[in-house]
């Protein structure tokens, strides 16, 4: 039924000449030029704009022009701006995303494909309690810490690295247990932490690490693959809801697209920009990744017993991570 919906949406869409748009969208985000959320969000409006022959432009403004991700979820509310791209933000928004702040739950993007199946219902719920809507999901990816005091092995590596986290409670718990000191701070404040020594380190997957330029400022990178985050192409549950189902159709469906687009541009991205990082003249490590998953323990346990439903959704993420 969906996709007869869709088809007949996408032929509607076609008979309408390419002249300038009837409907004009924002959409902001945090990534910097040559980021994957760049490459996902302009291929999102490329989807758009094809599928709607031309009368629903996505323009797109990346670096934080229009906001940096908290005053972007204000603005989605608001109107101001229509769609957006947060990652560990969502942890603030509603307990329920910190499940994707547990260390090392996801194991790859086959699993994650799974956990969406299954539980986008939860996610989407939360989502809407809180006024936004989830109109599909792409990703931020594996994260990785780098830093200027010397290369992370093991927990006890970061005892007393002053490391930036992102705006979520449960991120900052995980690096106080590991013995970091975690100091949430915008990405794009990033950069400038690091050159002028406000900070050590911060820990993000290679994509936002090469666009940001990190490598220019940073000495090593510890590969720990430690949390996996998805990003989400977040709306205003109000405003979405304007669109007719046509257009809400046609804007899930290029969602769904752009994930796919998302997953295997992100696969490429980690193999080039690792090499990329390296040729900087960072020295890169493999991190003891069952040391950080032992000392992980204590954070499922908290999770657990602060979140409601919380052991619930760690048994069957852990499970579907079995699933073949």
């Amino acid at each position: 039924m969906k996709k007869t919906l869709i088809a007949a949406v996408v032929a509607s869409f076609a008979a309408v000449p390419a002249t300038a748009a009837d409907t004009t969208l924002k959409f902001g985000h945090v990534g910097a030029p040559g980021s994957l959320f760049e490459a996902t969000v302009n291929h999102y409006a490329a989807c758009v704009g094809d599928k709607s022959g031309g009368s629903v432009e996505v323009q797109t403004f990346g670096s934080s022009q229009l906001g940096k991700d908290k005053e972007l979820l204000q603005k989605l509310k608001l109107g101001q701006v229509d769609f957006a791209l947060p990652s560990s933000v969502m942890s603030s928004v509603d307990s329920v995303f910190g499940i994707f702040e547990m260390p090392y739950i996801i194991k790859d993007r086959d699993h994650m494909r799974r956990v969406q199946d299954a539980m986008m219902d939860t996610f989407q719920g939360a989502a809407n309690d809180n006024g936004y809507h989830i109109v599909g999901l792409a990703e931020n990816g594996f994260r990785n810490i780098t830093n200027n005091i010397r290369p992370i092995n093991t927990p006890e590596d970061l005892q007393g690295v002053k490391l930036r986290t992102p705006n979520g409670e449960w991120r900052v718990k995980m690096f106080k247990q590991y013995g970091a000191n975690p100091t949430p701070m915008a990405f794009s404040d990033v950069f400038t932490a690091l050159q002028t020594g406000v900070i050590d380190g911060q820990e993000n997957p290679y994509a936002q690490i090469a666009s940001a330029k990190f490598q220019e400022v940073q000495k090593y990178l510890s590969i720990t693959g430690h949390v996996y985050t998805p990003a989400y192409i977040l709306a205003s549950e109000k405003h979405f809801g304007k669109h007719s189902p046509e257009v809400q159709a046609m804007l899930s469906d290029c969602a769904a697209e752009t994930q796919t687009f998302t997953y295997e541009k992100a696969a490429e991205l980690e193999t080039e920009l690792l090499g990329v990082i390296k040729d900087a003249g960072v020295e890169v490590n493999e991190a003891d990744k069952d040391a950080f998953i032992s000392a992980s323990k204590p954070i499922y346990e908290a999770f657990a017993a602060e979140v409601d439903g919380g052991q619930e959704m760690i048994d069957k993420v852990l499970a579907l991570g079995n699933a073949s």
